[in-house]
């Protein structure tokens, strides 16, 4: 048993004071009280429920930075010139880089407040294409990373078949590529049994996009796939990828997926930013979740997901960093608000009718609609029989000394940097303290030698 208490922490309302929150020995919460308690850990800090990372491309962070310099007096740089340097990362990557990779990033995730990550994951072979022998050895790094630095994980292997509508692969996905959906089902089969070595992992299935599977294969194992785990899948990311459809499909890629697939809860549309009022609307009313991912978004110059009227009819969203070109998760949803803001010239994108602060409700929809993206439908921000999970925001830092419990959720979304950032408790170990995690040396000196070896950042 172990006990911490905080200067307040947010609840669904809001802010409330001083709080002792114990935890047994697994990190579950067994009592969460107002005020101090004898023999707790007592920290000068506001407590936030850990945030929910729930779209992550692990090897990216390798690259992060890399894909902004531009040939003069040549067609500028857009999405497919950056994918192809993509690609070549993903050809050169070991099963051991990948960990080492990993695990900087998931520390780096767990320093900014996430304490939950799904790993869109999708280079499954060896360099030449081939399965290992452990059909999920390059996901088992990823799991053995999250559990070296603590972070929860919901590993989803995605199923990638095609080169693009109707094409056959490239050499460069190679090492992706799943022929068959019985060549999937056994990935996610080894997945799975991969998960069962961190008590902190899960799995969910994953289509890597309409344009990465036949159309009929993804509503087949829609309908006859597990049931019980979520569903992710990148759709409407680019306007060419429309345009493809029309002319492979007939129908724009969301519209396609709500006449033919049977759309609830369990589904997460990754970015989805080109839609119709129409595809919207559809969406909204399915109780399908969005996964939008602001920095990586606007990285790739990929638009502006259509959120004020998406959320006027109900819909829910969670945030992602993709390619990690951003990690901190207050970022993420300012992003969002503000090209929301630019587009309405409206300040009241995280509004509703139940809730008028704009920082809790940012917080609130990233939180709940993450947790089911992790296959979690808690809906209380910190209750008994829950682990404790959270970012700790520094009691100290002048704008939050100087704030009334009422003003802290908006000042902490809108208003802080990360060096307000104190802590992060995952599972209820204290895993960050003062911005740096308790293995940072080893784990950045093992990240850096990975680098080097690679030569990819040279």
């Amino acid at each position: 048993m172990k006990s911490y208490t905080f200067k307040g922490i947010l609840v669904d309302t809001g802010f409330q004071g001083e709080t002792t929150i114990t935890v047994d020995e697994d990190g579950v919460i067994t009592g969460i009280e107002e005020g101090s308690k004898e023999n707790a850990q007592s920290l000068n800090v506001y407590a936030i429920p850990g945030f929910q990372n729930a779209h992550s491309h692990a090897f990216q962070y390798a690259m992060a930075g890399l894909a902004e310099k531009h040939a003069t007096g040549q067609t500028p740089d857009d999405f497919w010139s950056w994918r192809e340097a993509m690609y070549q990362l993903a050809l050169s990557i070991s099963p051991g880089d990948l960990e080492s990779i990993a695990t900087m990033l998931y520390s780096e995730m767990l320093r900014h407040g996430y304490t939950n990550v799904a790993e869109f994951h999708y280079v499954h072979h060896d360099k030449n294409g081939q399965p290992f022998s452990n059909l999920s050895e390059m996901g088992e790094r990823l799991i053995k990373a999250a559990k070296k630095v603590g972070i929860g994980i919901t590993l989803v292997p995605i199923f990638y078949q095609k080169g693009g509508f109707g094409k056959p692969p490239v050499n460069g996905q190679k090492r992706f590529i799943s022929e068959h959906l019985d060549d999937y089902l056994r990935l996610l089969e080894a997945s799975t049994k991969s998960a069962e070595l961190y008590d902190n992992a899960n799995v969910g299935i994953g289509i890597h996009s309409m344009r990465g599977v036949e159309p009929e294969v993804i509503a087949e194992i829609a309908k006859n796939g597990l049931q019980d785990i979520p569903f992710h899948i990148h759709i409407s990311e680019q306007l060419k990828e429309i345009d493809d459809s029309l002319a492979y499909l007939g129908q724009r890629p969301v519209e396609w997926l709500s006449n033919h697939v049977e759309l609830n809860g369990r589904y997460h549309l990754v970015h989805a930013t080109h839609l119709t009022e129409h595809e919207t609307d559809d969406l909204a009313n399915s109780g399908a979740h969005v996964v939008l991912c602001p920095s990586t978004e606007g990285n790739l110059g990929d638009g502006i997901f259509p959120l004020r009227r998406f959320q006027e009819k109900g819909g829910k969203w969670s945030i992602g960093t993709d390619s990690h070109v951003g990690l901190n998760p207050f970022e993420e949803l300012r992003i969002l608000d503000y090209g929301q803001r630019l587009m309405s010239h409206k300040r009241n994108t995280f509004y509703s009718k139940e809730e008028g602060d704009s920082g809790i409700f940012g917080i609130k929809m990233a939180l709940l609609s993450g947790r089911k993206a992790m296959n979690n439908c808690d809906e209380s921000f910190f209750a008994i029989g829950q682990p404790l999970n959270a970012v700790l925001m520094d009691a100290d830092a002048p704008l939050l000394a100087s704030a009334s419990l009422e003003n802290l959720a908006s000042t902490i979304v809108y208003a802080i940097d990360s060096s307000m950032q104190w802590g992060t408790i995952s599972k209820g170990k204290l895993l960050v303290e003062s911005g740096k995690h308790e293995d940072q040396e080893e784990i950045r000196a093992g990240f850096i030698k990975t680098m080097n070896d690679l030569g990819s950042r040279m």
